[in-house]
This record gives structure tokens, sequence and C-alpha cells, in this order.
């Protein structure tokens, strides 16, 4: 009789343990998580833990990811060194407090925690809502192992950066080896305490990106993050700590910091309406964020051209190099300071002070007392007063020096006395002539807007060659019929500019989303106030995006000037740019060979028109992954004018002392000498064709065999009679091999150092078009060595070096 009643209380008892273990955020010894589906949940339902597979592998870990996140994306991975080849994990609680991972029927532990529990039987595992998964005793919040104290490749809210100083305890974060290996990988992103606390990124044992000491509110002292409305930055710095931390500015935002296998830091944040990560701070985002480009002494500066200068009184140590674009060896200076003679200091402003990896700190002192010091110390070179640290003086050369347009911080470099006297000084009366003679010229032009603007709102449009008469370039052509929105038009389509429409940033402003009341969608480039893009770039790009109409470029829709704010208004593009897909593993994966190469052909027939078949013969002068958009079937539009040239028929170059573009596709002979034509075009689609035959970034391309940037890795590959190795790995196999032959020797013809050495644009469309083409061998490309590598593309104007991607005219990304 009590047989019945027994099977029905344990038919009972199985669905409440599966309650337990698939519903509840805690696990207690008497249960188990295995993986068949089983998670824990956080209360408030932010994060989940469970078994899963990184993308494209079949391996088995256990990992911590957001829960409402559609896009699986894991925060934290505990057997990251020993994954599970199959489905017979299973996690546990030890009675002595460990958590336990093993496969079934089996007791070597795959992993476990290092945790110890005075009362066994009442330890617990939890996973809290801020993501921490916890070890604790009964109810006791006195942790007796945590996972916030084990970071991998990620931060979120409430993680720490840093040290704890009395337990020499040290939360660092360590990239995974690829997309698909958790494994810890080449990077580690480390907060170093000593004397200023400043973050060091390390591609192994070498420092490949220092963030500059922390100055108070941010690391490096320069601008402010703008538009900020995500997160708050923490930083506790005392005799028992030192980290860094932050937190989410509304609980609805879910957001993360990640070192990626590539060495990217990136601050992102989720945007459900558009279902991806969006990138809000990158770290790491101009060539100037390179460890010590410019050498001891050397100041980088991304708004000169070349971006590596000596200061006032120094010299290149060797010229030849710097000459080069080599500039490793640094500056020296022209006259050495002896103690014997007299000496003083030359301040420069608004810089990252240098690494700190030799020096003082004295936090009593005030300036005059530390300059005294090191002024009496012949060794010192050079000091600075900040106000988090007080006096800080440097021994030894002075490494790691950036300029920043804003911000920044005081650095006084020891100096022969000789020298400060020398320094030229301008005369007054040619600055404050220059300075009158550059309002006047400014009034005029704030008032010739003002006088256009009240013009164009009585007839609701105008001719743009009126009002952008001063940049027409073609004499003698007709005014031009476009349309020009008012602000409240586009306010209205963009939801206010609301954060949720916006999908790129460029170094001269936003881009958002929007729909016009006739249900059209549209994509507005909203120029900065405080831009590098000026009235002259602004209105190149109008007057000769309008002339322009071919089924591969993008399409001006109109544009908009009220008072001070100046945008253009495009079709809408709902695949976004080709670097939002082609430098994706998993996004990548969506473009097969037929695609690419469809791709390819779309851009060279784009630029064929541009450069022979358009009424305007145009240089474009900023090719690149970011500025090839996609339409709904995947077309390649070849967008952003703005630093476009025109050229007449008999003009085979021109010369510019102002080099613009982005480097990493720019041609030789315009990033050296400042030359462009049709050829410097030619050479910045070979390293477009390049990438997206091989689904990597020319800049930042890493093997570990070699140095080699991807122009110099292809060309490797090439002599070695191994091209086809250079594939997509990602692509649908099998591909056309003799197509994609073709396509990269085309390619490496594109990219040789001598202009005429590469062919023109009707002859590379010959080659695509033709079914077996006789090609050239192809010679050395230029810039194929490690010295014009970077992780990220970035403009050589650099305008804004806190800018989340590349700097020049803008960076459609996301339309």
């Amino acid at each position: 009789m009590m047989v019945f009643p027994l099977i029905v209380l344990c038919i009972l008892a199985i669905p409440l343990s599966v309650f337990f273990t698939n519903a509840l955020d805690t696990l207690s010894p008497s249960q188990t998580l295995t993986d068949n589906g089983q998670t824990l949940v956080s209360v408030g339902e932010h994060f989940e833990l469970g078994f899963f597979s990184p993308w494209n592998s079949g391996n088995r870990y256990v990992g911590i990811w957001f829960k409402q996140v559609p896009l699986q994306t894991p925060i934290w991975v505990a057997n990251r060194n020993n994954p599970i080849t199959d489905s017979s994990g299973v996690l546990e609680i030890t009675p002595t407090g460990n958590i336990l991972i093993t496969k079934s029927n089996q007791t070597n532990p795959i992993w476990y925690s290092n945790s110890s529990s005075p009362s066994a039987t009442t330890s617990t595992v939890q996973l809290l809502d801020t993501g921490n998964l916890v070890v604790k005793s009964g109810n006791s919040w006195n942790y007796l192992w945590q996972s916030f104290d084990d970071p991998c490749d990620t931060l979120v809210p409430g993680m720490k950066l840093g040290w704890n100083l009395e337990a020499k305890k040290e939360w660092y974060m360590t990239s995974w080896k690829s997309l698909g290996d958790p494994a810890p990988g080449d990077y580690t992103y480390r907060l170093d305490p000593r004397g200023l606390p400043q973050v060091v990124l390390r591609q192994g044992s070498t420092v490949v990106y220092r963030s500059g000491p922390w100055d108070g509110v941010r690391f490096g002292g320069g601008p402010p993050l703008k538009e900020n409305t995500v997160f708050s930055p923490i930083f506790v710095f005392n005799e028992s700590y030192v980290y860094y931390s932050f937190q989410n500015i509304d609980d609805g935002i879910i957001s993360r910091f990640v070192v990626n296998q590539s060495g990217q830091l990136d601050h992102m944040t989720w945007n459900p309406r558009l279902g991806e990560w969006n990138s809000i701070v990158a770290l790491r985002g101009d060539t100037c964020d390179g460890y010590n480009l410019c050498g001891s002494y050397g100041l980088c500066n991304t708004n000169k051209q070349p971006i590596c200068n000596c200061p006032d009184g120094f010299e290149p140590r060797q010229p030849l190099d710097w000459k080069r674009l080599t500039w490793t060896g640094g500056c020296v200076r022209t006259t050495e300071p002896n103690c014997s003679t007299p000496q003083g200091f030359m301040k420069v402003s608004g810089l990252k002070l240098p690494d700190t990896s030799n020096f003082l700190v004295n936090s009593g002192m005030s300036k005059v007392d530390c300059e005294a010091a090191c002024l009496r110390n012949c060794s010192c070179m050079g000091y600075a007063k900040t106000d988090i640290s007080g006096c800080v003086v440097w021994f030894g050369e002075l490494l790691d020096i950036r300029m920043y347009n804003e911000g920044g911080q005081d650095l006084y470099i020891r100096m022969a006395a000789s020298e400060l006297g020398s320094k030229k000084k301008k005369p007054t009366a040619v600055i404050a002539s220059v300075s009158v003679i550059s309002g006047i010229l400014v009034l005029g032009l704030i008032s010739w807007f003002v006088i256009r603007k009240r013009i164009v709102q009585g007839r609701g449009a105008q001719r743009l060659g009126d009002a952008t008469n001063q940049g027409q370039q073609n004499n003698g052509e007709e005014n031009l019929e476009l349309p020009l929105f008012d602000l409240a038009t586009i306010s209205t389509a963009t939801n206010n500019f609301s954060i949720d429409n916006k999908i790129g940033e460029g170094g001269f402003g936003p881009v958002y989303r929007g729909q016009l009341s006739t249900g059209r969608e549209i994509a507005v480039k909203r120029l900065s106030k405080t831009s590098g893009q000026g009235l002259k770039e602004f209105k190149n790009e109008v007057i000769l995006i309008s002339k322009l109409q071919h089924r591969n470029l993008v399409r001006l829709l109109g544009c908009c000037i009220h008072e001070e704010e100046r945008m253009l208004v495009y079709e809408y593009m709902p695949n976004k740019s080709l670097d939002f897909l082609i430098f994706n593993q998993t996004r990548g994966t969506s473009l097969n060979w037929d695609k690419r190469f469809d791709i390819i052909v779309g851009i060279a027939r784009g630029l064929l028109y541009l450069h022979r078949d358009s009424r305007l013969r145009i240089i474009h002068r900023d090719l690149k992954a970011s500025n090839i958009l996609l339409d709904g079937e995947l077309n390649p539009k070849i967008s952003d004018f703005g630093l476009a040239r025109t050229f007449g028929g008999d003009q085979p170059e021109e010369n510019t002392n102002r080099v613009i573009g982005t480097y990493g596709y720019m041609s030789p002979e315009y990033a050296i000498d400042g030359l462009f034509s049709v050829k410097s075009d030619v050479f910045s689609f070979g390293v477009l064709v390049l990438e997206i035959v091989s689904g990597k970034k020319n800049r930042g391309f890493y093997h570990p065999d070699h140095d080699l940037n991807l122009l110099g890795h292809a060309w490797k590959l090439w002599n070695e009679g191994k091209p086809m190795k250079l594939v997509d790995a990602s692509m649908e196999t099998p591909v056309p091999t003799l197509e994609v032959l073709r396509c990269i020797q085309m390619a490496l013809l594109c990219v040789q150092q001598r202009p005429e050495d590469r062919p023109g644009m009707p002859s590379v469309l010959l080659m695509l078009d033709s079914e077996n083409p006789t090609l050239l061998q192809p010679k050395q490309p230029g810039f194929y060595s490690e010295r014009f590598m970077g992780d990220t593309d970035s403009s050589s104007t650099g305008r804004n070096p806190f800018t989340s991607n590349e700097v020049t005219i803008t960076t459609l990304h996301g339309r």
C-alpha cells in the first residue's frame, strides 16, 4: 500500500529538481547542472549560466552570457583552457565549497574554483543580477569565491580592472584566442599601479597601447567622451585599492567593455532595435594610439603631416628614416643640456604624458618645488604637475607622447637655456593682422549663410549652385536643382536625432537613420559644429555627388543648412557598409564568393565612371571598406566624396600639401609626397580587393610567422606559389579557383609601388570581365611592411583623437 504513494512522490520530485536547476539562480550541494539545456538565470533575468559552444566550434564550455541579448555574448568562461568535446559535462558544488566541472561518470575535474567553505553543508552557488557567479555560505555576503575576481576578455558594470594592494590580488583582462576559442589569447589589458596609474595593453610581453595616466577625470588627460549617456567611469585610488570600474547610467542599458582577439578595445552597448552591438568608445582609435610610434621625444599629432614631429629644439635622430615615415628612432636635442651651463624648461601643452616607466612622484610638491627638484637632478629630463598625483618627474628619454585637439596636460621638457632663448617668436602685429582678417572672413561667411537661409526659406527649395557658388570647380556648369530640407523635417525624421537612430560616427560627425513623412527611409550625415569638415569640404561633397548618377554610387537626396547646422541627406542603405560584414567572421559568412565578386566588379565600375565616364572626372581619394555601402540586394555604392578632387583630361597627377585619407589605403606617392592621380584610387581599390578576398584588414593584420601587413602577406604567398591560402576561410567551399586567383593577381598589380606600373580602371574591369585574360606578373607592392600597420583605420587628418571610428569626412556605418 505504501509503494504507490512513494512512486507518486518520486515522480513529483523529478520535475521539482528540474525546476530548481532550470529556473532558479542558485545551485545547492544536492543539485547538478548538466549539458542538456539546463541553466541558472539571475533573479532579474539579466544573466544566464550554462553550457555553450562558441562560434564555429563544437567544443563545450561553461559560461555566463546576457540573458536579454539574442546574440549569445559570453562575458565569462570557466573552463576556457580545457573544453569538453561532447555534451557530457556536469557542474556541481562539492562538499568543500568548490564549483566543479566534470564529465558524467568521471571524477577527473575539467575545472574547479579555488574556494574553501568553512561550512560545507550550507555553501551554495548563485548567479547574481550583476553577472557575478559567487560561492557563499548560507546568507552571508562574504563570498568564498566569485567570478568577478577572475575576468576573461570582458568587463561589465561592477567588475574591476586593477589591484587589491593589501591582498596583492590583480584583476586583469585577457583576450580570447579566436572567435571560436576562448582560451587566453595574445593580448592582456592591465592597470599599472606604479606612481600614476595607467592601463596598458600588451601583445605577449610587448606594449602596444598605453592609456596615459589617470588625471582625476579620465585616463590620458584627453578630451572628454562626447555625448556619453551610457556609462559613468569609476576610479578608486588609495592605500588599499587602485582600480577602474564603471556603472551604467540607466538600468535599461546593456553595455560591456571588451578586449577582442585582435587587441581592439571597445566599450559597446546593445542596440535592441538594430539587434547588434554598437561601439561607443574605441580605444586605439587612431594611428597615434600605437605605443611610442614616434620614438623618444617624438610628438604624435594626427592633425599634422607627417603625424610625427620633433618639439622645438629637437631634430630627428635618423633624418633619412624620418623622411621614409619610419619614426621609431625618435628625436634628439639640437643642444644637449649640460649641468654646468644654464638650463630651463620648455612647456608643451595638450599632451598625453610620457610613459611612467622611469619616474618619481611626490604628491606634496608645488609646481615651483617640482621644477626646482628636476633642475637639481641632471638625470631629470622633464616634469609635470598633475591634480591627482602632484609632482611627476621623468628620468631618461621621454617615450610615447601624443598631442590632443582638446584637453591634454602640460609637460615641461628640460632644455639648454640657449635653446629657450633662441626660439623664434612671431611678430604680434602679424598675428593680430591675421586674426582680424580671419575674423572678417568668418563673419562674412556667417552673414552670407544667414542671407541665403532666409531666401531659401521663402522658396522652400533653392538652386544649390547659388548657395555654393564659391565651391564650383566646373566653370560654366548650370545650377543644380537639389532639395533643401528644413531642420524641423530632419529632426522629425530622425526622432530628434535620437541615439537609437544613430547608425554611425565619423570624424566629422554622426550619421542617423530617418524616415520622411512619405515613408522614405533616409540617412542623415550631421556635421559636427566642431568637426574638421569646413565649408569647402561640405560644398565639395554636395556639388560633386549631386552631379554623379551611377548605380554603384550613393545617391544624394538633398541637404539642410540651418544657422550652424549643415547636414547631407542620402538614400538609406539597409545592409550598412562593407566593413560591417567583411571583417566580422560571423557576418562575413553571408557573403559567398559570388557575392564578393559582384561587389568587386561593382566597385570597379563605379570607379571607372568617376575616372572616365562622369561629367566631372573625379579622383575619390578615400576609397575604403567603410565607404562602400550595400543596398538591399548587396549591390555596392561608393560613398563619401568630401575628399574627392576633379581633374582635367590633360592632368596626369596633382600635388597637395594637405594629405588627407586613410592609412592602409593611401598610395605611397600620396602619403609621402602628396602626389595623387587616378592611380592613387587604383592602389586603394587593390587593397580593398585583397580585404574582400581574405576577410582581413590591411592595417591591423596579424600573422604569427611574420610582421607583414595584408599586402605583404599576399605578396609573400604569391611568391611562394600559395595565393589560395589568402582566401577567407569563412566562405563556403569550394570557390572558383581561377576567378579567385585572377582577382588576387589583379589586386597585386593595383598595389604596386610605382604608379606607372599599376593598371587603369578600364584595364582592371577588362581583367575582371574576361574569362582568360593575359595578366602581367605583379611587382613588389608599396607599404607592405610592419611600420604601416595599425589596429584600426585612421585618417591622416585625425580631426578628433577620441572618435570611435575612422577620422575622415564620415563613416556611414549601419545604413
